[in-house]
């Protein structure tokens, strides 16, 4: 236990992630109520919505209604996704949202193409368009990352060797402009990661950028979302993307099945009874994760929401 870090920051994703793959039936008033409560929780930051093609996200129609409908709690940053120069302009045009760039590639070009319809290449110079426009509009570039990190449901594995290559080229833009990457995300996006590989990856990532934050993005599709985090914890990465109740999944992974982030009251819980501090009220998530389950109107993965925190029976005994 020693070797995991005291304090963990978990970034709120569920709106995003969860709201993308349930479609267009839920109602921009229930995105908004469920925002509202994660606010209550110590959250940080919650990533509310994404501003892509609603024709291929059509969950994702509403993003400009729910942006304007939250309420803005002190002390929380509320983020959005865009993948592109357009979203990112109507990102910055709802004046509600923390917008800040981003530098994200990904490491497998079939997956790119089925996501985003680009080439590596056209990815790049995209990116060398955002950043651009990050500059001209005093907005800070900060954040990189790499989709896929660990594998593609396309391409298959993807090794250690080629990991690192795509976080080169994210470095190397970044160096072309004069930006310093704080954190780096990487991404598990269609679960291919397991213990081993997350420890491989994230100590060579270590090794060669010892100066730039890992933020890990797992998701749990083959149910190895909390064993990859342990795995993180133990190899020293303090801040991890999760998602309510593990709501979401990629729309784009070509599998069914897939599944949502890692379940941010679960890792909460388990964080808690390993003595690491993440500021958050295990009640209130745990409420809003079945907030969560209620406004889809299916069951979803989260285990603490039915299980229960352990503090509520610690004080009955």
């Amino acid at each position: 236990m020693s070797t995991f870090p005291r304090q963990v920051r978990i970034n709120e994703e569920g709106p995003r992630e969860g709201f993308q793959i349930e479609g267009a039936g839920i109602p921009t008033a229930r995105k908004i109520e469920l925002i509202d409560k994660l606010s209550t929780t110590g959250l940080k930051q919650i990533q509310v919505a994404s501003f892509v093609n609603p024709k291929r996200v059509p969950g994702m129609a509403d993003a400009a209604e729910v942006v304007a409908g939250f309420r803005r709690a002190d002390g929380v940053r509320y983020t959005a996704l865009w993948l592109n120069e357009q979203g990112f302009r109507r990102a910055l045009a709802t004046d509600r949202l923390d917008v800040r760039g981003r530098l994200v590639l990904c490491a497998s070009p079939a997956f790119l193409m089925s996501n985003q319809k680009s080439t590596p290449e056209e990815n790049m110079a995209s990116h060398r368009e955002q950043m651009r426009s990050c500059i001209e509009n005093d907005v800070p570039v900060e954040h990189g990352g790499l989709q896929a990190a660990f594998g593609c449901n396309f391409e298959g594995d993807i090794s250690t060797q080629l990991m690192m290559k795509g976080a080169a080229d994210v470095f190397s833009i970044a160096d072309e402009f004069g930006l310093k990457l704080k954190t780096f995300v990487l991404a598990d996006t269609m679960a291919w990661a397991n213990p081993a590989s997350v420890d491989d990856k994230v100590k060579a990532f270590q090794d060669k950028y010892p100066d730039t934050e890992i933020i890990l993005h797992l998701h749990n599709t083959r149910g190895l979302g909390m064993a990859n985090a342990l795995a993180g914890l133990q190899a020293g990465v303090a801040q991890f993307d999760a998602s309510i109740a593990g709501l979401g999944g990629c729309p784009f992974a070509a599998h069914r099945g897939a599944a949502g982030n890692l379940c941010t009251e679960d890792f909460a819980f388990m964080c808690k009874e390993l003595g690491i501090e993440t500021g958050l009220d295990l009640d209130a998530l745990i409420e809003a994760a079945q907030l969560a389950e209620e406004i889809v109107g299916h069951p979803l993965p989260g285990s603490v929401m039915r299980g229960g925190n352990l503090d509520a029976f610690r004080r009955a005994l």
